[in-house]
């Protein structure tokens, strides 16, 4: 985060990065990770990279994290911090979060750090049977921390949890 932020980093509360994004507080980046339930041999698509705060937290407890973030500044600052931590098994690619990142698909899991209306059928099709993710959906004024399972049939079952209030999920017309 921007060294003037340092001292709240511990605040449970999220905090600007810029570009009018924020870092999640850390109870967020906490349950969100706790209800992706990521395994050390699995592959994980994030959306939303940010700064790299919750691609590192995956990427300690995963086989290897596969990043979206739409904005470049952040993009190569979140590459930075993250080559400054040793985190090696955490890839960033520039562009449209809600199209996911095909190339590396099948992915295990997925997890959405901005909100998006519905959940973009990309990111849906790129996630193996029996997968999970994790985001924040719904507009504006009724977004729900939302985790959406896919059934070895590739069926969904969808379970809202908790009020939230995300960035909007950027995407590329």
């Amino acid at each position: 985060m921007p060294s003037f932020l340092a001292p709240l980093a511990y605040q449970d509360t999220p905090l600007p990065i810029g570009f009018d994004k924020t870092i999640s507080q850390p109870f967020i980046v906490a349950l969100m990770t706790d209800l992706l339930g990521p395994e050390p041999h699995e592959s994980i698509l994030e959306v939303g990279t940010g700064l790299g705060y919750q691609a590192a937290v995956l990427a300690e407890l995963s086989g290897r994290v596969w990043s979206v973030e739409i904005v470049e500044e952040l993009a190569g600052q979140a590459e930075a911090n993250l080559r400054q931590l040793g985190c090696s098994d955490v890839a960033i690619r520039i562009g449209d979060g809600s199209r996911g990142w095909r190339e590396h698909a099948p992915y295990d899991r997925a997890l959405l750090t901005a909100a998006a209306e519905r959940l973009p059928p990309a990111i849906l099709d790129q996630i193996k049977p029996r997968g999970r993710i994790v985001l924040p959906l719904g507009p504006d004024e009724a977004q729900w921390l939302t985790v959406v399972d896919k059934g070895a049939d590739g069926q969904t079952s969808v379970r809202k949890l908790i009020r939230v209030r995300f960035s909007r999920l950027e995407t590329v017309v």
